[in-house]
């Protein structure tokens, strides 16, 4: 059995083109797939993830209650729901061991650990390693309030609102602070802080798709005035975008300053 990593998640998703970045950048193996969000309860969730057949919709054994943006059942086999404690997507498995990696961060550092030695995760420099990861964590928490401010959006309040202001601005504020400083967000050479935040801010910027909900419940878009707030992080982000390991995996336009 190869080495690499095996992904299965709704599709597009720039949380797993984190990893597909990665790979490129290394040179690990990975293996994507998946479907549209709406189709996810017609396949099985599993290592081996497919398309359900009449057999797996009478086997009650499999059925699970839909959470986090999944309201009908989902079928989980007890071998994807071991691998993947919280069951959710994406959810990564080590193409040798079949053990589970789940969290998009979590994952992309998996990938960058399987392939050719590199420092994307800051190789051996345990200094480093942690610096990417405390940049990583940070990424995490924003990431998080982007998700219920998606799954929120018609019907905002004034708390889930501030909440995702607050997490964008302490976000953007240490990028903003880190490019000032360094070529990369973690030092002179691109990381998997960088790789995320690409991923997770230009996914964000699609915010404006949103711009007539938003403002019919009196809102404005939080990312309205990123390019003249966030200079650094707006030329960082476009010029990583057009780099080729990047281009070739960002295939929606989703980043568009």
């Amino acid at each position: 059995m190869s080495s690499g990593i095996k992904i299965f998640s709704y599709l597009p998703n720039p949380r797993v083109w984190k990893s597909l970045i990665a790979a490129n950048l290394c040179g690990a193996e990975v293996e994507v797939v998946g479907d549209e969000p709406k189709n996810l309860p017609n396949w099985l969730w599993d290592y081996d993830a497919r398309e359900l057949t009449e057999d797996d919709r009478a086997n009650s054994a499999l059925i699970r209650k839909g959470r986090r943006g999944f309201t009908n059942d989902l079928y989980k086999t007890d071998e994807f729901l071991f691998a993947h404690p919280f069951g959710t997507v994406p959810a990564a498995f080590d193409l040798k061991t079949k053990s589970g990696i789940f969290e998009s961060n979590s994952i992309m550092r998996a990938v960058a650990r399987s392939g050719k030695p590199n420092n994307l995760f800051g190789g051996n420099d345990h200094v480093m390693a942690s610096r990417i990861d405390s940049f990583l964590d940070v990424n995490l928490v924003f990431s998080r309030e982007h998700q219920v401010y998606i799954l929120s959006v018609e019907k905002m309040n004034e708390v889930l609102y501030n909440r995702m202001k607050s997490a964008y601005e302490f976000y953007l504020d240490g990028i903003e602070s880190a490019l000032k400083v360094n070529k990369f967000i973690a030092g002179n050479f691109i990381s998997l802080a960088d790789i995320s935040f690409v991923c997770d801010v230009g996914y964000f910027l699609k915010e404006v798709n949103q711009k007539d909900v938003i403002k019919a419940q009196g809102f404005e878009l939080i990312s309205a005035k990123f390019k003249d707030e966030y200079p650094q992080s707006a030329d960082h982000l476009v010029g990583l975008s057009r780099k080729e390991e990047f281009s070739t995996v960002i295939t929606d336009g989703f980043i568009s300053l």
